[in-house]
This record gives structure tokens, sequence and C-alpha cells, in this order.
């Protein structure tokens, strides 16, 4: 027996591909609107990780500007780090750990602290064992060197509390930790501008970018400080290095030549287009959806 579209009419069996286009059409929309996260250049145009890894081959420092709580970032940190590590070598920097907490991190490396012990001789984030244990892990498994970049804690809080002049206060010792001093500061620069506007109670708002900056400066000195022939792949929160300001502005004041690649996340409700509010904020985007389950629910 014939197939029944056979006996139809032109027009209907036109009407009938054209529904079946559209079911298609909308399957396809419906796949695109479920997508885990979209990967754009800094124009606003979907680009390929292909093009992500040419960048990287031709850069000095790789700035992952990851949201702290979206797994999705960790697991891409994580196959950089591999796709770095199998192209040559690298060192592993991380916002993570502070420049305090070096020798603790190189007895890691060394053998002479196990990793089932590490919590009792760093400050860990609470979501170490599910975000960034797989990166310790791999960088052990190949001797990949981890840096530890980070302002020891309590100094951008009295920063924040005292301003700059603080820090003249602190010993030889603590000042070790931390960029020559008196460190560059550029209250112009629109990230800090945009943290002026924010409220702060009755602390002083002129005091919170520049405990912010005193984090970007220590960052951006510890990874020149470790920064040789090896490329160095950088994890920190996507606002120390969005709009190549923060640790990158620091890296290229002190260093103007550095190679650098510029990676940041946003969320959308849809990843299908880039909103324009974050078109050039990085060379590479990762545009996730704002359903994305989180790995925590409190913020750092």
């Amino acid at each position: 027996m014939k197939p029944y579209l056979v006996f139809m009419s032109g027009d209907f069996r036109k009407i009938l591909i054209s529904i079946g286009l559209l079911a298609i059409g909308c399957n396809l929309l419906g796949a695109q609107e479920h997508e885990a996260f979209r990967l754009y250049n800094a124009q606003g145009k979907k680009t390929s990780f292909k093009k992500l890894y040419r960048s990287i081959d031709r850069s000095e420092v790789v700035f992952f500007g990851e949201a702290h709580d979206l797994s999705v970032c960790h697991w891409l940190e994580l196959e950089l780090l591999k796709y770095m590590n199998e192209n040559g070598t690298v060192v592993l920097g991380m916002e993570m750990f502070e420049s305090n907490e070096q020798s603790q991190l190189d007895h890691l490396s060394s053998g002479a602290i196990a990793l089932s012990t590490l919590e009792q001789h760093v400050d860990l984030w609470s979501n170490f064992e599910t975000d960034y244990q797989p990166l310790i892990e791999y960088a052990l498994q190949h001797d990949i060197r981890i840096i530890g970049t980070n302002t020891p804690d309590h100094l951008p809080r009295r920063v924040f509390r005292e301003g700059f002049e603080f820090l003249d206060s602190l010993s030889q010792e603590e000042k070790a930790f931390l960029p020559p001093l008196p460190i560059p500061y550029d209250s112009s620069l629109p990230g800090y501008q945009a943290m002026l506007a924010m409220e702060h109670g009755d602390m002083n708002s002129e005091n919170f970018p520049k405990a912010q900056a005193i984090r970007d400066a220590t960052m951006a000195y510890f990874i020149l400080k470790n920064l040789g022939s090896t490329p160095l792949l950088h994890v920190n929160g996507s606002y120390h290095s969005n709009d190549n300001e923060g640790i990158c502005w620091y890296v290229q004041k002190h260093r103007p030549d550095t190679k650098i690649t510029t990676i940041s996340t946003v969320t959308q409700p849809k990843v299908s287009r880039l909103n324009k509010d974050h078109l050039g904020k990085a060379d590479f985007i990762i545009c996730v959806p704002e359903s994305m389950t989180r790995t925590y629910t409190t913020s750092f």
C-alpha cells in the first residue's frame, strides 16, 4: 500500500512539511534553552574551545574568572589545566590559597603533607572538597606547582576599616606576604567605582575598593613572581579579572608586555544570546543558565 501522503494535494503536503520543520525547530530551540553553558568571545559571538586553546597557547597567564558556586566552572578549570599540562608545562595559581600558606603548599607538593590532612595546615574554603580538590589532585599527580596568591585574609579587613595606611605598621615578616608598599591604586577604575556605589552601613565606603585592591595587587605580584618560561593558569573570582581590571590591571602595570588570556563566567536566564552588559568582560565568556545548580548557598 502506498503512503497516504501520495493521495494528498500538493498544498496540504506543503503544510504538513512546514509543520514538521516547525516542530524540529522548536525541538532545537528547546535543546538550546537547556544548554549547560555557551562560550562567547568578547564581541558576543558564539565561539569554540579550539579558538580558546589557540589563545591559551600564545599566553603566559590565563585568568579563569569563575563563579565560585558553579560546578561547571570547576569542571572547565580542570579541563583547561589538563590541556595546558598535556601541551607542555604549567603552574597553577589560586585565589583560594593565601600567600602566607605557600610553604604548606610546597610541603603538600613534596609529599611532606598529605592531602587528607591539608585542612590542618591551611584554611580551606568550605567548598574545597567538591570544587577545588580535583584541581589539587591533578596537580599533585602531574608535579604541577601550586601557588597561593591571595592576601592573608585578615589584612583586607583591616584595610577596609583603616585604609592603606594600616599596612605601613606591619612587621617586615608580614610585609613579605604582600607586594612592595605602597601599592599603586586607581580609584577611577570602573570596577572600583562600582564598589564605591555600594551600601556599607556606617563603614568607610572609600576603603571598600581598597580592600579589594590589596587582594588584586597581591595576586598580581605573586603571579609575576612565579612567572618564568612556564605558562600560569590562575583561578579567581571573575570580578578580580573582569574588563582587564583588578589583577590584570596590576599585572599589566608592572609588566606591560605580559601576554594574557582572560575568561569570565556570567549567568543569564537563557544562554542563546549574550546580554549586552557582558560584552567585553573577557576574551572568552562562559555563559551559564541562572537555573544551574549551585554547589553551595552561602557567599564568601
